[in-house]
């Protein structure tokens, strides 16, 4: 069946989106249901996006509902797009609050230590995400596009794409991709790693975590980055991309604006007649809450002079307390916090106005817009939003955000004072530093930075995420290719015979040849040479070879006949009865480091050896034990990432191949150069491995592409061998005959 995706108008997009909580709260009492609406950035952002598509949202509705409950509460979200996963006490305690919470999230914000390895929670993980797969896959067709959100789903994409190879999946990760010595410390580090392959595109809130990612991946599966993601199986590509977050600037704008909230700003003012710092966090060790406080009363014994002078509003919001470490962490700020006021408090004035609890949305925009001073300092944070919504709210612009630099949000707003929340004294002189900044560079700092937000909000930030999902569907090159029948044989042959000027791109190796133990005796037999002879004699036709042999072994074999040759995949060039040459810009004073590293994996694997080529160099373990060689695929990958960074180089995994070249060339390029050489009535391309990929990806939608073999693939069509191949390519040669004397066809 052909299961190649057509684009479809845009008016029936369709996006499922996917995150462990669905955008509505849930509470049920004596079986009386009620829903209300949740105000998260994430549902705000998405709201406009999905306003414009048809939608599905699919998660867990956040609490454990009844069995008997379940369908009602099914039929009741049904009406408002929302599909719920109904998940039980155990998977809630075992998959979120376990493996996501006491694996993932100390891990990922490298609290390493604070990782509980259980695999009943590993087991409980996989069983959730193969839950929200089986929902998802229900309602999912070809033509959609499935958006999978964050650290609680990460299985979800493969699983996914298992079942539905030619889908459009996007995933995006809300907290930080740790460093690859940290997350090297998962047990199911390859699992995970894979899991998020299955998507198109994985976006991560920073370029860092998105280079994390990358060489975690490099480092653990093996696979080489190629370009800015990575080649998959049967070449399906894996876009890696930073997609900072943002938030509804406009809606925190007018809320600041809003009457209730000037009313509560008024009363803040009159009650705290000083300078106003302010820090809102939900309580959580990644936060720097400690650190914060500590350098705060560092600060006050530095600079004395603000004595009764400033006041720091510390807002904790309740979360998880009932946990060992976040009881842990409780204790210890409340105690700081009564130190600190216990030490500098006076008659009329206590240092730290200290509350543990949430507030309602215009008290929380009063004092942002009130705070003189916000600081921010978490350890580690995959964005942080508080910076940015009090940023949105300070409509006077005569404040200063105190920012750490660990925050993904300190790369977009520079114009913070950042901080190392560790550095407790550099900490305390910042706070200084912001205190006594004048005025008018406190507003234009201000003002850069609202304009920044401004720009990029969260609509804008669900935009680009998914235009780049839509331009996928849009435009999808992965599919299963159609086995080439009867009937389409014979449309082939029929538009070759009706031709009047055609070109062929005809990859060598496992297209035209079978492979060999030993490359140097795949030379064209007989029956080949006659076959490659006969196409180049018809003069409507331009043949190329376009192969990722050297060219002095193909100019041995086939320089004599009259067609154009590529050679090493694009880096060299010889057209017609023409001289070899090369693109400019290539070089290979890389190889001598790449063949080092080679060098040790033939001396550790007999039967393996270095091809050495122009301007790349293959690594061949045909003749090796094969599973030895595929092991040490990723120690190869790992070794070489410096050397690919620093050369602009890639990797290509071929057939028992390893080839290492520059990123500038490939099939794909050279193809496009010999399409723009002619008007073509009929382009044909023929390929077998992860390599002709490119070739495919540039065919014009009149073009004939055909994968050798039946993997996935960017072509349209399939056949099974090299001798399919050579029959297909007989049968265009006799249909061109019969055309041209006006030969009858036979019924």
């Amino acid at each position: 069946m052909n299961t190649q995706m057509h684009s479809t108008s845009d008016n029936k997009r369709r996006i499922i989106n996917v995150s462990n909580r669905l955008p509505v709260k849930i509470t049920s009492i004596n079986e009386e249901i009620t829903y209300q609406a949740s105000e998260g950035g994430l549902s705000t952002g998405l709201g406009s996006v999905f306003s414009e598509m048809d939608s599905l949202w699919i998660g867990w509705p956040g609490m454990e509902v009844q069995e008997k409950l379940q369908d009602r509460v099914t039929y009741d979200l049904r009406n408002k797009n929302l599909h719920p996963i109904f998940l039980d006490a155990q998977e809630i305690s075992k998959y979120y609050e376990g493996f996501s919470n006491e694996i993932i999230w100390p891990l990922f914000h490298y609290f390493p230590s604070y990782s509980s390895y259980d695999p009943e929670y590993w087991q409980a993980y996989l069983s959730v995400n193969k839950k929200f797969a089986e929902e998802i896959i229900k309602f999912a067709t070809a033509e959609d596009i499935v958006w999978v959100h964050d650290y609680h789903l990460m299985l979800v994409p493969a699983l996914v794409r298992a079942a539905l190879p030619g889908i459009t999946i996007g995933y995006f990760q809300h907290i930080p991709f740790p460093s690859y010595e940290v997350f090297r410390a998962m047990p199911w580090k390859k699992e995970v790693l894979e899991g998020l392959l299955g998507a198109d595109i994985a976006g991560f809130q920073t370029e860092e975590d998105a280079a994390h990612f990358t060489q975690a991946v490099s480092n653990i599966l093996g696979i080489g980055a190629k370009g800015a993601g990575f080649e998959v199986e049967n070449g399906r590509q894996v876009k890696v991309q930073a997609f900072p977050i943002s938030i509804d600037y406009k809606k925190f704008r007018e809320l600041a604006a809003e009457d209730l909230t000037e009313k509560y700003a008024q009363k803040i003012r009159t009650d705290i007649n000083t300078k106003i710092l302010l820090s809102i966090d939900r309580l959580d060790y990644s936060k720097g809450i400690i650190q914060r406080l500590k350098a705060f009363e560092c600060f006050l014994k530095k600079h004395p002079e603000w004595k009764q002078r400033v006041t720091f509003i510390h807002l904790i919001v309740p979360s998880r307390d009932q946990v060992r470490k976040y009881a842990e962490l409780k204790e210890e700020m409340d105690r700081l916090v009564s130190d600190i006021n216990g030490r500098y408090s006076t008659l009329t004035w206590q240092p730290i106005h200290h509350r543990y609890c949430s507030v309602p949305p215009n008290m929380l925009s009063a004092l942002y817009s009130c705070a003189d001073m916000a600081i921010v300092s978490p350890l580690i944070d995959g964005m942080n939003l508080v910076c940015k919504e009090y940023v949105a709210s300070n409509i006077s612009r005569k404040g200063v955000l105190l920012l750490s630099e660990y925050a993904g949000a300190a790369k977009e707003l520079t114009d913070a004072l950042l901080i190392n929340p560790n550095d407790v004294e550099r900490f305390a002189n910042k706070i200084n530093e912001g205190l006594l900044m004048p005025e008018d560079k406190r507003i234009s700092k201000m003002k850069r930075m609202q304009d920044t937000i401004k720009q990029a909000d969260i609509f804008t930030w669900a935009r680009n995420f998914t235009d780049q999902l839509t331009g996928l569907r849009r435009t999808r090159i992965v599919s299963l290719p159609t086995p080439v029948n009867a009937e389409i044989g014979h449309y082939i042959d029929s538009s070759y015979a009706d031709a009047g000027k055609r070109l062929m791109l005809l990859d060598y190796d496992g297209t035209l040849m079978p492979f060999f133990n030993v490359p140097a005796d795949a030379a064209p037999d007989p029956s080949l040479y006659s076959l490659i002879t006969k196409l180049s004699a018809d003069k409507r036709n331009d043949l190329v070879i376009i192969s990722g042999r050297d060219k002095n072994t193909l100019d041995e074999w086939l320089g004599a006949l009259p067609i154009h040759i590529v050679a090493e995949h694009g880096s060299w060039f010889r057209e017609k009865n023409g001289e070899w040459r090369n693109p400019q810009g290539l070089t290979g004073g890389w190889k001598t480091d790449v063949s080092a590293v080679l060098q040790k994996y033939v001396n550790q694997i007999p039967g393996s050896f270095i091809e050495q080529k122009s301007y790349s160099l293959a690594w061949h373990y045909r003749q090796a034990d094969g599973k030895l060689a595929k092991d040490n695929i990723r120690n190869i990958t790992a070794h070489l990432n410096a050397v690919l960074k620093q050369h602009k180089l890639e990797i290509l995994l071929g057939n028992k191949v390893l080839e290492v070249k520059s990123n500038s060339i490939n099939k794909g390029k050279a193809a496009s150069y010999f399409m723009q050489k002619a008007d073509y009535e009929f382009i044909l391309a023929l390929g077998d491995d992860n390599t002709d990929e490119d070739m495919f990806a540039v065919m014009p939608e009149n073009g004939i592409s055909i994968k050798v073999g039946t993997n996935i693939s960017r072509a349209h069509y399939s056949l099974n061998s090299y001798l399919e191949v050579r029959k297909l390519l007989a049968n265009m040669c006799e249909m061109a005959i019969i055309h041209r004397h006006n030969v009858p066809l036979a019924s």
